[in-house]
């Protein structure tokens, strides 16, 4: 079994990267709206709970995207960030940070610590690739969200108003060796 397959309930996951030729980013793009619906029906607009299939291909460029597997079927998915844009924060742009986003778990999936292979699967890598720290954001509005990073280890760094979304974002960040 390689290192980034894992049984529970008697099913087998891997955590491998997503593949263009072999998987679909319609069902990828799917599984983002599905994931984020919670925090649609809160009111808040992440890009994940609208964004095309085209504006997923797009992100693409940005790093490297993971995703979940059962079978044929992606069950989660979580992006590693290499590629920063000028108005970012300036944690983002510390070559020694990675971000992570695009987080996702399959809504019947969830609280299964799904989402905990993936955090720890990412936070394994950046740390492989050389990175000290894992960032992220999510808006300040999800309490579960920031609670859930919390206990992770992850610690607030900054307050940030994105464009294009319609709440402000909470800026966290973990030290990793």
């Amino acid at each position: 079994m390689n290192m980034n397959s894992f049984t529970i309930n008697n099913i087998q996951y891997t955590i491998r990267p997503f593949d263009e030729s072999v998987d679909s980013v319609e069902e990828l793009t799917e599984l983002l709206h599905r994931a984020y619906k919670r925090l649609a029906d809160m009111g808040l607009n992440f890009i994940a709970t609208f964004q095309t299939a085209e504006y997923t291909r797009n992100y693409f460029k940005k790093g490297e995207c993971f995703i979940l597997t059962s079978g044929e079927e992606i069950s989660g998915t979580i992006f590693y960030q290499t590629v920063m844009w000028d108005d970012a924060p300036e944690i983002y742009k510390d070559p020694d940070s990675v971000l992570v986003g695009k987080f996702a778990v399959e809504p019947e999936l969830q609280k299964m610590r799904l989402g905990e292979k993936l955090m720890d699967f990412v936070e394994s890598y950046a740390a492989k690739n050389g990175k000290k720290r894992v960032v992220l954001d999510t808006s300040e509005k999800a309490l579960h969200l920031i609670e859930y990073y919390t206990r992770r280890g992850y610690k607030f760094i900054e307050n940030w108003q994105w464009p294009d979304v319609n709440y402000r974002s909470v800026i966290m960040s973990k030290e990793i060796s």
